[in-house]
């Protein structure tokens, strides 16, 4: 696995300043003796409750080292959906002081008004996960962790890409060709380039909440849905009448942006800074081999409780996708960004 360039990014650190404790907590105690770590608690929040999930395996990593490199000093907090299931939520928090360190989807990003981050989101963008990591961990990463701090006036800072799995479609029936998904309703964005996509695969883009996707996969409310195996199979969706196929579209090498506050970070000392860098590149390693391994795992499990799952000719559906990257990358402003993530193919 490539080892991740969020230290690079964040390799010049602005001076030491007064301590401000993040989470609303404000600790300046010594911890230890002289030159020992001033003491900090760290609000790290996701949107899932599964405790099997690798977003929580990459938060646990994360407060293991946080702590360890630490001392003791700085002591980090990891909630599991308990402060909001919605990213819309664990963002809000974040701005407001109530969380310290949020993982997020570039959709909502872009909702911020940092539109150039739904590059990361275009169907077909990444053939492989050695091509993904080749981006999120090179230039392109810098690129729009840089983006992103500018563009949100340094409310939000990047220190780590995690991933959610590659998407595939699953619903009530197989798709056999690209003819079989035109005109079913699909639980994805309702809005962007994401929804535009499925539009033109035939496709109607359906707006479900997550929590309530299960129900509406039963009750036959939405024909189908879209998501990586790790995610749909912890909820059951694949014993439903709707998702018990599951056709391996392969459409989306997920990335997600493990957040902090860049005011927050930029008012910590510089020993606090480099435990917290360090401990976002574990989490980093850690979150991606988690979710690599369960992948595997949950696809073998959806199997033995009954569901049915195939392969398909992509290159219809990658077709369709190749205009609309173009097109995309010209109303972001990142036509030379898409270039660059063609090249490392």
């Amino acid at each position: 696995m490539k080892r991740s360039v969020m230290t690079t990014i964040f390799s010049v650190l602005t001076a030491s300043m007064l301590l401000v404790g993040c989470g609303g907590n404000e600790e300046t105690s010594n911890t230890g003796g002289e030159g020992a770590a001033e003491s900090l608690k760290i609000i790290a929040a996701h949107n899932q409750t599964s405790p099997d999930n690798p977003y929580q395996d990459g938060l646990i990593k994360f407060k293991e080292v946080a702590e360890s490199e630490s001392d003791g000093a700085i002591e980090v907090e990891v909630h599991a959906g308990t402060l909001g299931t919605e990213e819309s939520e664990l963002v809000e928090k974040l701005k407001l002081g109530g969380a310290d360190v949020v993982l997020v989807s570039p959709g909502f990003m872009t909702a911020t008004g940092i539109k150039e981050v739904d590059l990361f989101a275009l169907p077909y963008l990444f053939e492989s996960y050695d091509h993904w990591e080749s981006v999120v961990d090179g230039e392109v990463g810098e690129e729009i962790a840089a983006l992103i701090n500018e563009k949100s006036n340094n409310d939000f800072k990047i220190i780590g890409y995690w991933t959610a799995g590659v998407r595939h479609y699953y619903g009530k029936k197989p798709l056999e060709s690209i003819e079989d998904i035109k005109g079913m309703t699909i639980r994805t964005q309702t809005s962007g380039v994401v929804s535009e996509y499925w539009q033109q695969v035939g496709a109607i883009p359906t707006s479900v909440a997550w929590g309530e996707l299960y129900q509406a996969l039963q009750q036959n409310v939405v024909d189908s849905s879209e998501n990586a195996y790790p995610y749909f199979v912890q909820q059951n969706h694949h014993k439903t009448p709707n998702g018990k196929y599951t056709t391996e579209t392969a459409h989306d090498y997920t990335t997600r942006l493990l957040l902090i506050s860049g005011k927050k970070f930029d008012a910590l000392t510089d020993e606090q800074k480099e435990i917290l860098l360090a401990a976002a590149e574990a989490s980093v390693e850690a979150e991606r081999q988690a979710l690599y391994t369960q992948e595997e795992e949950y696809k073998q499990l959806a199997i033995e409780d009954g569901a049915e799952i195939n392969e398909i000719d992509r290159a219809p559906f990658i077709e369709i996708a190749k205009p609309l990257h173009e097109k995309a990358a010209q109303d972001m402003g990142v036509v030379e960004l898409l270039n660059k993530i063609y090249e490392l193919k």
